[in-house]
């Protein structure tokens, strides 16, 4: 048992009246001794549930995060010139929607935006279909390229994926636990702000419940990340909804405040019901029929989220620029040819 341990668990684990917010130090102190095995199994369940009910802190969440940088540093400035996107959305992936992440992120690539993803394969609490498995269905395997290669995949593509589990394995060690809790720890928040690179980033990552929000601006604004974009999106993740009004916040360099704002599919012309998941094959079948034959596939909920997102990253002045951007770039078969590309590179770096 880890004394040290027992004590940062007692603080946060003695009930509604008397538990206590852990310091940044002490968070950070709590995430280290979780993610390598210094806290036992029992202290380690006890710890993720008793942190869910008492309600994570921004502090105690970028304390956590500074536990993930010296675990795992992040990627270095690679002097890109402009802001990396940074698409995070739940590790668990989706149940009920098709996810068309991996489309926005094709999209903002091949406008010229860079983009990096991260996350892992299926996951408890939900099991659902994550980006990792669409990007390898559609024939995108991210999964055995070292640090150096995705590095090299950035800079010549605009586009590139940090696999969770190679990279930060210590990580993988705690996702037993959310099968055994039955619940989402606050270390699934963490995912969603987790910025793998020391360079000037946009941090994009989707929510569900409006605390968790506030929770992520928090702890951005005490890690010094100004750049951010927050999506109520489709079970979490950062995909516009067509079918509800789309909620995001937002924060560009240099403001003292975070814009919110609503968004309404039907006034643009993408409104409509969802897009649903059935099978995974079926939602593979249908990114590939956007990508590779868009003249004859459903665009409306693909141009919606890429040509937003061209315009939160800067590529367009308004939607309307962003939503015929998306378009164009779809049907001409720039995002087709490009996608190529990354998969002729991701081939060369990993045979």
């Amino acid at each position: 048992m880890s004394v040290a341990f027992r004590a940062l668990l007692k603080k946060v684990g003695s009930g509604p009246h008397t538990s206590k917010d852990l310091t940044r130090t002490e968070a950070a102190d709590a995430a280290r001794m979780m993610l390598t095995g210094e806290a036992t199994p029992a202290q380690i369940g006890a710890f993720l549930i008793a942190h869910r009910i008492k309600r994570p802190t921004p502090t105690e969440l970028a304390g956590i995060l500074d536990a993930y940088d010296a675990l795992c540093p992040p990627l270095p400035d690679l002097n890109l010139g402009q802001p990396l996107v940074i698409l995070s959305t739940p590790y668990d992936g989706r149940s009920r929607t098709l996810p068309v992440t991996i489309c926005t992120a094709l999209i903002l690539s091949a406008a010229g935006v860079p983009v990096l993803l991260h996350g892992s394969d299926r996951i408890a609490t939900k099991y659902g279909l994550p980006v990792l498995t669409t990007g390898q269905g559609l024939g995108l395997d991210f999964t055995n390229l070292d640090r150096a290669q995705v590095q090299t995949l950035l800079t010549t593509t605009n586009f590139t994926f940090f696999y969770t589990p190679h990279h930060f394995p210590q990580t993988q060690a705690l996702n037993n636990y959310r099968d055994q809790i039955g619940k989402r720890p606050p270390l699934a928040t963490v995912e969603l702000m987790w910025t793998p690179y020391a360079g000037v980033v946009h941090a994009v990552a989707g929510f569900v419940h409006p605390p968790t929000e506030q929770f992520i601006q928090g702890a951005l604004a005490l890690r010094g990340v100004t750049h951010y974009t927050l999506i109520k999106g489709l079970e979490g993740s950062l995909d516009l909804p067509c079918d509800r009004t789309a909620i995001l916040s937002y924060s560009d360099p240099g403001q003292t405040a975070p814009t919110r704002y609503k968004l309404h599919a039907r006034d643009y012309g993408f409104g409509g019901t969802e897009w649903p998941l059935t099978t995974e094959g079926e939602a593979i079948a249908q990114l590939h029929h956007i990508l590779h034959d868009p003249e004859t596939a459903d665009l409306r909920a693909v141009i919606w989220n890429g040509g937003f997102y061209l315009w939160r990253c800067g590529r367009c002045d308004s939607l309307e620029a962003g939503f015929a951007e998306a378009r164009r770039l779809l049907l001409s078969g720039e995002v087709r040819s490009h996608f190529h590309t990354i998969q002729t590179c991701l081939q060369t770096l990993s045979p």
